[in-house]
């Protein structure tokens, strides 16, 4: 029990900015272009309520984080927040100029992480260096935490695969009629997502590209 805590005490901090900002960042993008919806549904806010989803951002998370502990005993979070609502029609765009508008809405949010990814690298250099070697460990462990969070998120986001992010950005750039095959597959591609991810097949994808931004960020504040 006491494990489980300071896990969720590690985690929590950078799992409530990772969700927050990466919604945020999609409405705020979306917003520059005209479009009205986000903030006329309250999700352009760093408030994170309005961002959490039950299901997704609660409980399958949870879910996989008391299952990695209880069986490797290492700490594993897959979820994701309540998608910002975004109206294309409203964006001061057309053409190829509307295309990009969606890319760069849908590369926002993993943008966003991997920023907040960098911050906290910065963050943890300078609370090494300040402590003379010997910063507050629940500190260091918050950081890495936000590190590997924030990675986790902009990784995974970037699977080109819609709804994902990635999914949406491959949408934006591919020609007709590529483009409309891959956005058929959207009211899919939560299922297919949630299947990769229980059968760990999503992590053996993944694993290595995190494994490595995971280093690079650690690696701003500690030599490796």
């Amino acid at each position: 029990m006491n494990n489980m805590l300071h896990t969720i005490l590690v985690w929590a901090p950078g799992v409530l900015f990772a969700i927050t900002l990466h919604e945020w960042a999609h409405g705020f993008a979306a917003s520059r272009y005209g479009d009205t919806t986000p903030a006329r549904m309250g999700r352009l806010t760093l408030n994170p309520l309005p961002h959490i989803d039950p299901i997704m951002t609660l409980l399958v998370p949870g879910l996989m984080l008391a299952t990695s502990l209880m069986t490797v005993g290492t700490p594993f979070i897959f979820g994701s927040a309540k998608p910002v609502p975004i109206n294309p029609n409203q964006f001061r765009r057309s053409g190829m100029a509307l295309r990009l508008a969606l890319f760069w809405v849908a590369f926002a949010g993993p943008l966003v992480n991997f920023l907040l990814a960098l911050l906290a690298g910065g963050s943890l250099r300078l609370l090494i260096s300040s402590s003379g070697g010997d910063p507050p460990m629940l500190l260091v462990e918050m950081l890495v935490a936000a590190i590997k969070m924030n990675v986790i998120l902009g990784v995974f986001n970037l699977f080109p695969l819609p709804p994902l992010d990635g999914g949406r950005m491959a949408t934006a750039l591919l020609h007709h009629p590529l483009d409309r095959s891959l956005a058929g597959l959207e009211r899919y591609g939560l299922a297919i997502v949630l299947l990769l991810a229980f059968s760990g097949l999503l992590g053996q994808l993944l694993a290595p590209i995190m494994s490595a931004a995971v280093r690079f960020f650690i690696g701003l504040a500690v030599p490796l």
